[in-house]
């Protein structure tokens, strides 16, 4: 079959604020085994430019496609630009099948169906094994109602068959890095960039997090394979910086420590960026100069919130005093802390943002990055937010970087002044911008003025945004907006005690 892949231009600030643009991981995991089963791939990526819907339509059908596959890591916030240039494909072409993966659509399927009728089938989970079988059912005309882990309509609407397997070994897919140009996709001021997995999910409780249901289970790839692939991007590609998509890569000790060894052998001069757990970081203390010769420049640490009762009411696990340990670790191996900080899980008040700034003062974070509470209606956290009331109705705007809910005791004006003023507060204090200008080790200094230099136009961006975006006085409910909660479905996958590695997907020797 002749398949387009497509990444849409998503609306939010992340993707517009940036001059750089990371590979998008999703697509180009299950193109690979799409192209090991035979099928003649391209990849339209959407987000350079960005393009113009009419652009991306009509370099779809110059391919002469058979099948269109959408999907994006934004999810929810991306989901009505899916929308759109999946009803014009439709328009342009009718019969077209058109295929939508993703956290969103995996939740969101009997609306997606029921609303969307040029959408013939959707992917949820984990779509390496799925986007094949399915394929190959549509390639023999066979009946999509064989193909596990999808969603379509059948003669009384929509229809989901019975959940795909959890993907025990990572490994048996490889990712299709020939459909891209590595030229193109550049991060951390202007360096060779890609995005990887070394794991997928989540051991942890957290009541809000999107993602752990849709993994279902927690695995890592082989340490050794996957130190050697990063080493063949540096050495092939051209590639300097890895951004790891994972939720928490460093949830097995034992095999984090072999992958960072087998790394630091290959001695390649790489940049690794991304998140995990601040009691992960305290509890590596003793080889965190491993992260360091492996590469590590900055940990993204999930804090959430300063406040003890209400990181015992979201589930999150963690503690104060373990994540102002971390911070203080990382600092004294050389590598960057970017502490996230979310408003709005309670009803709070002057006091409590406050209270929360000199706590967060008191961590003494290299970066900060600051975040509204959006709820998922497949996660528990949607059940404690459900009678809140929407005060941002627009679907693009919720990607935790817009204000989404009402606060009771707040108006969003006297938010949103708090929102920027803790953001100034800590990346303008004095030893912050010391560390922005003096610090002696040169490549986290670049570092730190590149944040520094986006962050600057995010913050404004932010502002115009909150001033242009209307907002609703007297909205819906978070239920009534959504609909009922979801999260008896939340595991989106099915664990199996063994599962046979496909023949066809094994990884080609000289994959890269």
């Amino acid at each position: 079959m002749r398949i387009v892949l497509v990444n849409v231009p998503h609306p939010a600030i992340g993707s517009r604020i940036p001059d750089d643009h990371l590979p998008p991981l999703g697509l180009l995991a299950i193109g690979g085994p799409l192209i090991d089963d035979g099928h003649d791939l391209r990849l339209i990526d959407g987000e350079f430019g960005p393009m113009d819907p009419d652009a991306i339509v009509a370099e779809a059908l110059a391919f002469r496609p058979d099948a269109v596959l959408f999907g994006h890591s934004g999810s929810t916030s991306g989901h009505p630009v899916i929308a759109d240039l999946a009803s014009r494909l439709a328009s342009a072409r009718p019969g077209l099948p058109i295929v939508y993966g993703g956290v969103f659509p995996t939740y969101h399927w009997r609306e997606i169906l029921r609303d969307e009728p040029y959408v013939a089938a959707i992917v949820r989970g984990e779509g390496e094994e799925t986007a094949r079988r399915l394929m190959a059912a549509l390639s023999a005309g066979s009946p999509l109602a064989s193909v596990p882990g999808i969603a379509f309509r059948s003669g009384d609407g929509p229809h989901a068959t019975q959940a795909a397997p959890v993907i025990r070994d990572l490994d048996a897919y490889r990712v299709g890095w020939e459909l891209i140009d590595h030229a193109r996709y550049k991060y951390w001021g202007g360096l060779r960039a890609v995005v990887v997995q070394f794991s997928r999910g989540c051991p942890h409780l957290c009541n809000y997090c999107g993602q752990r249901g849709f993994w279902t289970r927690w695995r890592h790839r082989d340490p050794v394979r996957f130190a050697r692939e990063l080493a063949r991007l540096h050495r092939d590609h051209g590639v300097r910086v890895i951004n790891f998509a994972d939720e928490n890569p460093t949830v097995s000790k034992k095999a984090w420590r072999v992958f960072l060894e087998t790394l630091i052998a290959e001695n390649v001069d790489l940049i690794l960026v991304g998140s995990t757990r601040a009691d992960d970081i305290v509890r590596d203390a003793d080889i965190l100069q491993l992260y360091k010769r492996a590469g590590w420049t900055r940990f993204l640490l999930g804090l959430e919130s300063t406040d003890e009762a209400t990181l015992a009411r979201i589930r999150k696990g963690g503690a104060t005093t373990t994540d102002r340990e971390a911070i203080r670790l990382l600092r004294a191996h050389g590598i960057l802390s970017m502490a996230t900080w979310v408003v709005g899980f309670e009803e709070e008040t002057d006091r409590d943002y406050w209270r929360g700034l000199r706590q967060l003062l008191s961590y003494d974070p290299d970066q900060i990055q600051m975040l509204y509470v959006t709820p998922h209606r497949w996660t528990p956290y949607f059940s404690i937010a459900a009678n809140r009331r929407v005060i941002q109705t627009d679907r693009r705007r919720w990607d935790y970087k817009h204000q989404v809910l009402a606060t009771r005791h707040m108006a969003p004006w006297r938010v949103l002044l708090w929102f920027k003023f803790i953001e100034v507060a800590v990346q303008a204090r004095p030893r912050a911008l010391a560390r922005v200008v003096f610090h002696r080790d040169a490549g986290l200094r670049h570092a730190m003025r590149w944040y520094t230099r986006m962050g600057r136009r995010v913050w404004s961006y932010e502002i115009v945004n909150f001033l242009r975006d209307p907002l609703v006085k007297n909205g819906p409910s978070v239920a009534e907006f959504w609909g009922e909660p979801q999260d008896s479905e939340e595991e989106s996958m099915v664990v199996v005690n063994a599962e046979r590695r496909p023949e066809a997907a094994r990884p080609r020797a000289d994959a890269a």
